[in-house]
């Protein structure tokens, strides 16, 4: 097996993450500081990271209701709170799959499986991410057309989206969009060019998994059902789990 490709089994890191660990030159097998392009047999060889050994942690995929006011990061050095506060059962090697903005609330992934990781958030996947804004002013259908055209952000056009008005009422609106890559602030963005500030914003799928009836600030384990129709909706080459709780 692929050092990286271990790595990532084990929890450590997604692939690519784990391959800056190799030349950083923080992995060592048997002993041996490894090189990027080995491979590792986790039966006979002992794997360690940074000193610390390594052995594949069993997958783990969660779903949470994000809150506003959390970071969307495992540790944050000024001590404020963060989306791991919500979730004390996550095994070493829990990581985010994506992220929310702190003002922004609703579906947020964690898993300690790094290949997921990376089928779920590579653009090239093109996995639906909806949300819910609330705006000021009332989207046009041109305005719409626009946002699913595509628009122009400082750093790029953007793919075209799937967009909707759902509701509107005095002053302001609620507009659904879809879209598959995951830059800054997007979402916020792409309102801004057509004049339309968000006030505020939730996510409410991310692929074929909905929020249900999970409460603000409640999370549960993602079935293996569910881990295989992520997978497949990310066009993942990865042989399915056969238990996804199972290591």
């Amino acid at each position: 097996m692929r050092l990286q490709k271990y790595l990532s089994r084990a929890g450590v890191a997604s692939r690519r993450a784990g391959e800056e660990l190799i030349l950083a030159g923080r992995v060592t097998i048997d002993g041996e500081v490894a090189k990027l392009g080995d491979k590792v047999d986790p039966a006979r060889q002992a794997v360690a990271v940074d000193g610390k050994p390594l052995r594949p942690a069993r997958r783990e995929y969660f779903v949470l209701n994000k809150p506003k006011g959390y970071l969307s990061t495992v540790f944050d050095r000024y001590g404020r709170r963060t989306v791991m506060d919500l979730l004390p059962e996550a095994p070493p090697g829990t990581h985010l799959v994506g992220r929310l903005d702190r003002d922004v609330e609703g579906l947020l992934l964690l898993t300690n499986d790094g290949d997921f990781t990376a089928a779920m958030t590579h653009p090239s996947r093109e996995v639906d991410k909806v949300y819910l804004a609330r705006v000021r002013g009332v989207p046009s259908p041109g305005d719409l057309a626009r946002l699913m055209s595509g628009v122009m952000l400082e750093d790029g056009p953007t793919a075209p989206a799937k967009a909707r008005l759902v509701e509107k009422y005095a002053g302001e609106a609620v507009v659904e969009i879809a879209i598959h890559e995951g830059r800054k602030r997007q979402v916020k963005r792409m309102m801004a060019t057509i004049r339309r500030p968000v006030i505020a914003l939730k996510r409410i799928r991310f692929g074929p998994l909905s929020l249900g009836n999970l409460g603000r600030g409640e999370w549960r384990k993602l079935t293996e059902a569910e881990v295989r129709a992520c997978l497949a909706a990310a066009k993942s080459d990865r042989p399915t789990p056969g238990d996804a709780n199972r290591g």
